[in-house]
């Protein structure tokens, strides 16, 4: 199982895997000619002068599409900068006219998504606090009915499948079928050198179940720090994302939010430049070779489940004989050999430790589900 993934969310993601989703996504309408989608602009405008000095700066580089700033900020306390408000809107019109980006901001309540509006936003997006709360996703979908404009759905600040999912098929049911998802990592608790753990696997899944659902990488909410800026947007394009959406300030020491994240249009340009674009097909050798070792994967995986499934029958033995003689089901002792042989033999194969104990864990877990139906068969 996967190891930040509940066994409830897992279980999910293996039956979205087998029979889909009802995400009804306008195909193909984020294309931007193979190159990474990218929206670029400060964590929040602080003023008129601070967003068109970052604007003008921006609308040099050829690779941004979309100009991004924060206008209403969620604050952990009161008193902090929480945004312009209505006065942001206007600048990000002025952007509009005099650069002519496209403009996206973040709404957390209908009066937002009404303002947006009103100001000619382009593109919304819905942030990871408001994320975590269905009540407040379900109420901006409502002001969005018979709305047509591109959402942009963070993932929770936890790494949690189906809250994310869940915001997603709530704004595709109020209509909207111009849907971007937005990976900015997750909050761990473990020590991390990441602002926001990263946590590939979950963006990666959510890639499985809804294939045509265009995912963004933002690499300033996962690094919160410069430095691992260039490692994380590189990783996000390997992984096949669809583009970055990266804060951007002209003189972030100053800047009023997230300061020690963002990085100026300048370095932006150099980070875009030094991004390597790879191939997601490439030509007939290496799609012939790539093949064959696909095949060979899918004849492993045969081989595989089959012997899994000799592995359960023997259990089902097992436990047929632990019911006829009153055996109970658990017996730590044999179970913690077993963990202890195990991974010896897996770690001598130079497997992960962490990979075979979930591995262990996720076969032991079924097994004892399974002699537990055993033993309430026919029970009265």
């Amino acid at each position: 199982m996967n190891a930040f993934l509940s066994e409830a969310d897992h279980s999910l993601f293996i039956l979205l895997q087998i029979v889909g989703t009802n995400i009804d996504i306008l195909p193909g309408w984020l294309s931007s000619g193979g190159r990474p989608f990218i929206i670029a602009g400060p964590c929040s405008a602080e003023s008129e002068e601070q967003v068109l000095k970052t604007a003008e700066q921006i609308s040099r580089i050829p690779q941004v599409s979309v100009f991004r700033s924060g206008i209403w900020k969620p604050r952990s306390r009161p008193g902090d900068f929480e945004g312009a408000g209505e006065n942001g809107l206007k600048w990000l019109a002025k952007v509009k006219e005099k650069y002519g980006l496209k403009t996206t901001v973040e709404v957390a309540e209908p009066e937002h998504v009404e303002l947006a509006l009103k100001y000619n936003v382009d593109m919304i997006w819905i942030g990871a606090r408001t994320v975590v709360n269905p009540f407040s996703v379900q109420s901006i979908a409502k002001a969005l009915e018979g709305v047509d404009i591109p959402v942009l759905v963070k993932n929770p600040v936890n790494p949690d499948l189906k809250l994310w999912l869940g915001a997603i098929e709530r704004v595709n049911r109020a209509g909207i079928k111009r849907i971007i998802a937005i990976h900015r990592g997750f909050h761990y608790f473990e020590k991390s050198p990441f602002r926001n753990a990263p946590m590939w696997e979950i963006p990666i899944e959510l890639k499985t179940i809804a294939p045509d659902l265009p995912m963004l990488v933002d690499p300033s909410h996962i690094c919160g720090r410069i430095d691992l800026l260039h490692e994380v947007s590189q990783k996000a394009l390997d992984l096949e994302m669809d583009g970055i959406m990266i804060e951007i300030h002209f003189d972030p020491p100053h800047a009023l939010t997230d300061a020690s994240q963002q990085i100026t249009p300048g370095d932006l340009k150099k980070l875009l430049d030094k991004l390597v674009i790879r191939e997601k097909t490439g030509d007939i050798t290496f799609q012939n070779k790539l093949e064959k070792m696909r095949t060979e994967i899918d004849k492993l995986d045969g081989e595989l489940l089959q012997i899994l499934a000799r592995r359960m029958e023997i259990i089902d033995e097992i436990g047929e004989y632990k019911k006829e003689h009153r055996i109970t089901i658990l017996q730590m002792k044999r179970w913690a050999g077993i963990i202890r042989d195990r991974l010896a033999i897996g770690l001598n194969l130079g497997m992960e430790e962490s990979f075979l104990k979930r591995l262990l864990n996720l076969i032991h877990n079924e097994s004892i589900q399974r002699q537990a139906k055993i033993f309430n068969k026919n029970k009265k």
